[in-house]
């Protein structure tokens, strides 16, 4: 007679075992990096340590990823894909600041990599640039309907973005309070920068 628990071995090994996809897997790798690279930064973070994060081995890491370069880079543009998705770059409307603080709460270490931590990369910082130059134009082009052409207009032009990310970049190291009003808080002041770039309240100061 056969023993019972070879018989429970043999069963055990017969069962397949689970295999992601390669979609699923690069996913599940890119997940890990990010919290990783977040926690730790981009030079200080190894492979081991992305690799002991996924629970895989460093070997299948390189299947999907050349280098860590490579794979810092899949983190950003996929951050900087879902930010797109989520936010859109076409106008700074009444939607653009609740669709961006949606976007940092569902993804915080993807968020806080773009605007807080690349850009201090200067291997990666050309993505940055980029972003930073659509944001730019976005935000001149949007309050050119309210600030006459001149240097006030360029001053918040060029403020607006930044100001606006690091906002949102605090209201994340902060918890996150007051999820339903942080929207409306952070508009106000986006309002006051755009109203002490305005003429008529220059001219009251």
């Amino acid at each position: 007679m056969d023993n019972p628990e070879e018989g429970v071995d043999r069963a055990v090994a017969a069962q397949p075992v689970r295999r992601l996809r390669r979609a699923e897997r690069r996913e599940q790798i890119l997940d890990a990096a990010t919290r990783a690279f977040a926690r730790s930064g981009y030079t200080a973070t190894g492979l081991d340590d992305i690799a002991a994060e996924a629970e895989l081995t460093r070997a299948m890491l390189y299947r999907h990823f050349d280098s860590k370069a490579d794979l810092y880079r899949a983190v950003l543009d996929r951050a900087c894909t879902r930010l797109a998705e989520a936010v859109g770059t076409d106008d700074f409307d009444g939607d653009a600041i609740p669709a961006l603080l949606r976007a940092a709460a569902v993804d915080p270490d993807g968020f806080r990599l773009l605007f807080r931590y690349a850009v201090r990369e200067p291997d990666f910082r050309d993505m940055i640039d980029s972003i930073t130059a659509a944001s730019h134009e976005v935000a001149r082009r949007t309050l050119s309907r309210r600030i006459p052409e001149g240097p006030w207009l360029d001053w918040a032009a060029n403020l607006l973005p930044t100001f606006t990310l690091e906002a949102v970049i605090a209201w994340l190291d902060a918890g996150r309070p007051d999820p339903d009003q942080a929207a409306e808080r952070i508009s106000q002041a986006v309002h006051g920068v755009m109203a002490a770039a305005h003429p008529a309240r220059q001219k009251e100061l």
